[in-house]
C-alpha cells in the first residue's frame, strides 16, 4: 500500500439527512468518501487522479438490491475513462463533456452478494478519470437508520496502490505538414569541415522543429478566435461551463498574452490589429474598481458578479499583471500592454486594504502576493520608479521579518503551482535589495536562505525533483510537482546573488536526473499545462545550466505536450492552452537561438546552432552561430537577432531566471561588431549589433537552403 492511503483514507459519517447530502442526486447515502487532504485541484474541489493511483475501497455495507455507487467525476471540456470493480465484477465507465465535476450514477450489478462491499478503481485506456467524492446510496432510507442522521453507520477504508497507467497516443492534429517537419534537408553544397557541416545539420534539426512550434501556436490563435464573442471580440475562459465570460485571472492572464505574443512573432497584421483591439476593448468593459479587471459577461452585456468583490478583483489584477502582462512587457519593451500592467498594479496598491505592522498590503493570499513580489521587483526596474521596490519590501518584510515565514510560521508551504510564487518572488526581491538596500538585503539574508534549505532538507526526492507540499513538522506530500523549475529559478537566483553552491547543485541535480525517469506527465498536474509548466523550467535553467541529457528530455517532452493539440487549432478547451503556447515560443526561441523572420510564413524554416558550445549569449566565448534558412516558396524579408532584453527592456542588473520569461541565447549587442559570412557566394559583411537587431535582408529561393555564419567581428 502506498502512502496515498494516510493522505485520503478518511472515514466520513454515513447515513446522513437530504440536505447534508445535497440534494443532487436522489437516494440515501450510506456512506461515502471525500479528499479533503488531496494535494490536487481543480473548480474548487480536491481530488485524486486515477493516472497516479488505482483505488480499493471497502464499505461495511451489506450489499442489496437498489444500491449505487456515485461518483463525482472531473472533466476539463473532455472525456474520461475508468474501470470499476464491484466485488469481482468489471463495470467500464465513460463520462465527461463539460468542465469541472458532476456525479455518475454506477447502479450495482445484480448478484452482488456479501457482507460488505470491496471496489476497486482504475484507469482505463483512454484519459485517466479523477474523482472528488465517492458515495454509496440507497434508493430509500434504510431501516433502522438514526432518525437524527447523525450517527456512523458505516465507514469507508481506502487504500491505494501505484497506478501503471499511460496516457493514450493522440493522433496528429496536422497531417499535412508532417513531411515537412520530418524529412531532412539534403545540402546542395555540404560544408568541406566534417564540424561545421555537422552544426549546420543540427541548424536544420532545429529548424524543423521551431517551425512547428510557431506553426502550432499560430494555429492555437485560430482556434480560439473561432470562439470569441461575436459581440466584443474577447474569448472565453474556456469553451465548457465558462464560455459565457472573460476574467482577469484566467483568460486574460494565461490565455490572451500569448496569443498576442503568436502574432507579434507570426501575424504582425494581426498584433497590431484584432490583437489591440481586444486590449482596449478589455480595458472598456471590465475595468471596475479604477483599473481593476472584473469578469465581464457576454450574455449579461455586464458583470457577471452583481457585487464588488474586492479581494477577488485583486486577484484577478494581480494574475494578469505578472502571468501575462509582463513577460509580454520583457519581449516587447514599452507598449501598449506595459502600460495596462502599470495602471493595474498601481490601483491594487492604491485599493490595498490589509493592515500589517509593515504597511497596507493587498491581500493575505499567498499566491497572489507572490505574484506582487515579481511584478513590483521587475516593474521597478523597468520604470525606475521607487514605490514599486518599497511595494515590495512591505511583502518581504510581511513574509521574512513578521510572523509569516513560510518555513517556520506556516503549517505548510505548496511547492506547486501556485504556492511556489512567494518562494520566487522573494528571490527577484533579493536582487533588487541586493542592488539597493544592502540593509534590508542584510535582513532578508538568513531568514530567506531558511527558506532555501527547508526545501532542500524536506522538499525534494533522491533525484531533486519538488515534492508538491512540505509541512512545518517536516513531512512532505508524495505527489511531484510540475512547477519545480520556478521554484529552482529562485534557487538559482540566490546563487547569483550570494554565491551558495549548494543552491546551483541543486538545479545540476534536478536537471541530470530528468531523462529516462520523467516521462509522461509523472506530476500532480497531468494537464498539457503540467507539461508545459515542467518543460518551461527545464528550459529556463537549461539556459544557464547546459545539462545535455535535460535537453534531451525538453525534446521528448514537448512532442508528447503537442500531441494534445486538435486539428482546429484548440489544445485542451481551456485557458491553459495559452500556457502551452508560451512554452512552445520558448522552446522555438531555443532552437532558433534567439533569431525571428519577418514576414513569417509557415514554409519558412529557421534554426540555429552555436559552434562550439558558447557560455550563454552569442557574444561571449567566441563561438560561430550557424544558421540554416530555407522555405519551400521563393521569400524574402528580414533575418532579426535578439537583444540583451533583460537590459535593454527592463533595465535589469543581472538576467537572473524568472517565472515565464523567454530565455536569451544568441544576443546581439547594439555598441559591438559581428562577422556575417553566407557561405552560398562567399559573401561576408560587418555589421554592427543594431544592424543585426533591426534584421537582416535575407531573399530566398524556394527549396534552397541559406546558410550563414556569425562571429564576432576580429
Amino acid at each position: 500500500m502506498c502512502n496515498h492511503a494516510k493522505l485520503f483514507a478518511v472515514a466520513v459519517l454515513a447515513a446522513l439527512c437530504a440536505a447534508a447530502y445535497g440534494g443532487e442526486l436522489e437516494g440515501f447515502p450510506l456512506a461515502w468518501i471525500r479528499f479533503d487532504d488531496a494535494t490536487q485541484e481543480y473548480e474548487g474541489t480536491k481530488y485524486l487522479f486515477l493516472g497516479d493511483a488505482e483505488l480499493q475501497l471497502t464499505a461495511d455495507v451489506k450489499p442489496q438490491a437498489g444500491h449505487s455507487i456515485d461518483l463525482h467525476w472531473g472533466a476539463k471540456n473532455d472525456t474520461r475513462e475508468a474501470v470499476m470493480t464491484i466485488a469481482g465484477r468489471e463495470v467500464s465507465l465513460k463520462h465527461g463533456g463539460y468542465n469541472g465535476f458532476r456525479w455518475l450514477r454506477v447502479p450495482v450489478p445484480e448478484g452482488v452478494a456479501g457482507e460488505k462491499y470491496e471496489i476497486g478503481l482504475k484507469a482505463a485506456a483512454g484519459k485517466a478519470a479523477f474523482i472528488g467524492e465517492i458515495r454509496l446510496t440507497a434508493k430509500e432510507k434504510p431501516e433502522g437508520a438514526a432518525p437524527d442522521h447523525k450517527a456512523v453507520s458505516h465507514r469507508v477504508t481506502l487504500k491505494t496502490k501505484a497506478s501503471g497507467y499511460r496516457p493514450p497516443p493522440h493522433g496528429e492534429a496536422f497531417p499535412e505538414m508532417r513531411a515537412q517537419w520530418d524529412t531532412p534537408l539534403t545540402p546542395s553544397q555540404p560544408a568541406a569541415d566534417a564540424a561545421e557541416e555537422a552544426a549546420f545539420r543540427q541548424a536544420e534539426r532545429n529548424a524543423r522543429l521551431a517551425n512547428e512550434a510557431f506553426f502550432r501556436c499560430r494555429r492555437y490563435v485560430d482556434g480560439w478566435l473561432a470562439h470569441a464573442d461575436p459581440t466584443t471580440g474577447l474569448i472565453p475562459r474556456n469553451l465548457g461551463d465558462s464560455k459565457d465570460f472573460w476574467n482577469g485571472r484566467d483568460s486574460a492572464a494565461d490565455n490572451y498574452p500569448f496569443m498576442v505574443l503568436t502574432c507579434a512573432l507570426t501575424d504582425r497584421a494581426l498584433f497590431d490589429g484584432r490583437m489591440l483591439e481586444m486590449l482596449r476593448t478589455e480595458i472598456k468593459l471590465t475595468c471596475r474598481v479604477d483599473r481593476l479587471p472584473d469578469d465581464y459577461s457576454f450574455s449579461r452585456k455586464g458583470w457577471r458578479r452583481e457585487k464588488v468583490n474586492l479581494d477577488a478583483i485583486i486577484f484577478d489584477g494581480a494574475e494578469y499583471v505578472k502571468d501575462g502582462l509582463v513577460p509580454l512587457t520583457e519581449w516587447l519593451g514599452p507598449s501598449p500592454w506595459s502600460e495596462r500592467a502599470i495602471g493595474i498594479l498601481d490601483d491594487i496598491w492604491k485599493n490595498a486594504p490589509i493592515e500589517t505592522p509593515f504597511g497596507k498590503i493587498p491581500t493575505l493570499n499567498f499566491e497572489v502576493n507572490g505574484d506582487l513580489l515579481q511584478a513590483c521587483a521587475r516593474f521597478y526596474w523597468f520604470t525606475g520608479d521607487r514605490k514599486y521596490l518599497d511595494w515590495a519590501v512591505r511583502l518581504g518584510d510581511y513574509y521574512l521579518l513578521g510572523t509569516n515565514h513560510p518555513t517556520r510560521d506556516m503549517k505548510e508551504l505548496r511547492l506547486m503551482d501556485h504556492g511556489c510564487e512567494v518562494i520566487n518572488g522573494l528571490s527577484e526581491l533579493y536582487v533588487a535589495a541586493s542592488h539597493t538596500l544592502p540593509e534590508k538585503k542584510k535582513a532578508y539574508q538568513e531568514p530567506l536562505h531558511a527558506i532555501y534549505d527547508r526545501i532542500l532538507e524536506t522538499g525534494r526526492n533522491d533525484d531533486g525533483l519538488l515534492y508538491t507540499v512540505i509541512q512545518k513538522s517536516g513531512g512532505h506530500s508524495n505527489q511531484l510537482c510540475d512547477t519545480w523549475g520556478y521554484s529552482y529559478d529562485g534557487f538559482y537566483t540566490m546563487y547569483l546573488v550570494d554565491k551558495k553552491d549548494a543552491y546551483r547543485e541543486a538545479v545540476r541535480k534536478a536537471l541530470g536526473n530528468l531523462k529516462g525517469k520523467y516521462v509522461g506527465a509523472p506530476w500532480a498536474d497531468k494537464s498539457a499545462d503540467g507539461y508545459a509548466d515542467s518543460i518551461e523550467g527545464a528550459i529556463n535553467l537549461c539556459n544557464r545550466e547546459p545539462v545535455e541529457s535535460a535537453a534531451d528530455w525538453v525534446d521528448s517532452q514537448t512532442r508528447l505536450m503537442w500531441n494534445i493539440q486538435k486539428s482546429d487549432g484548440v489544445i485542451e478547451g481551456w485557458h491553459g492552452d495559452g500556457n502551452i503556447a508560451r512554452t512552445s515560443i520558448m522552446y522555438a526561441l531555443w532552437k532558433t537561438q534567439g533569431l525571428t523572420v519577418q514576414p513569417w510564413r509557415a514554409d519558412v524554416r529557421l534554426g540555429a546552432v552555436v559552434s562550439p558550445p558558447l557560455d550563454k549569449g552569442g557574444t561571449r566565448g567566441g563561438g560561430a552561430l550557424c544558421i540554416s534558412l530555407v522555405a519551400a516558396q521563393d521569400w524574402s524579408g528580414r533575418l532579426i537577432a535578439d537583444k540583451p532584453r533583460h537590459k535593454v527592456n527592463m533595465h535589469l542588473p543581472l538576467d537572473y531566471p524568472r517565472i515565464n520569461q523567454f530565455p536569451e541565447w544568441f544576443v546581439a549587442d547594439a555598441d559591438k561588431r559581428y562577422e556575417v559570412y553566407a557561405l552560398a557566394g562567399g559573401a561576408k559583411a560587418v555589421l554592427n549589433g543594431a544592424q543585426l537587431q533591426a534584421g537582416m535582408d535575407v531573399q530566398l529561393k524556394a527549396g534552397v537552403e541559406a546558410r550563414f555564419i556569425v562571429t564576432p567581428a576580429k
